[in-house]
Parts: C-alpha cells; structure tokens; sequence
C-alpha cells in the first residue's frame, strides 16, 4: 500500500491527530495527513465537530464546577476505573 493510501485510510491515526490538535499543535505534516484523511472520512470529519464540542462542554463543566465545588464520589470513580481497564484489556 503506498505510503498516500496509508495516510488516507488511517482512521486510527486521524482521531489521535484531532485529539492532539484540540490541546496542543500539531506538526506541518500531521497537519497535512489529516487535512488528506479528513477529506475522504465523513466518519473523522463527524468525529472531530463532536470532540471539539465534547471538550468545550467540558471547560465549561470545569469552570462552572469551580464555583460549586463539584466532584465525583469514590464510589464512582472505582467503577469508572474498572470500566476502563475491562475495556482496555478487550
């Protein structure tokens, strides 16, 4: 597989770009490989309007959550946790 269909065809590769972009930078070429993905995945276009939206809600949860001191039980994070470490070992 040449080295453009790679790049094309790497969705798992273009969410971690969209997801490095949302907090930081990204490089020229990584800029460029995803600007290439994106153009041909509706699913990674989808992907990245609703991270961006995900992570703004999430500011503002924080920000707001500041003010009422909001934090999540013991409890839930325990079964959070083991959620995540099932899913990951899947």
């Amino acid at each position: 597989m040449s080295e453009l269909k790679k790049i094309a065809y790497n969705c798992k590769k273009a969410t971690y770009l969209i997801e490095k972009k949302l907090i930081g930078e990204i490089t020229i070429r990584e800029k460029l490989e995803l600007k290439l993905h994106l153009a041909g995945c509706s699913i990674c276009r989808t992907f990245e309007r609703q991270s961006l939206i995900i992570n703004q809600m999430v500011k503002v949860l924080f920000k707001d959550g500041q003010k009422h001191n909001l934090k999540l039980d013991n409890q839930f994070k325990t079964k959070l946790q083991q959620r995540l470490e099932n899913e990951l070992k899947k």
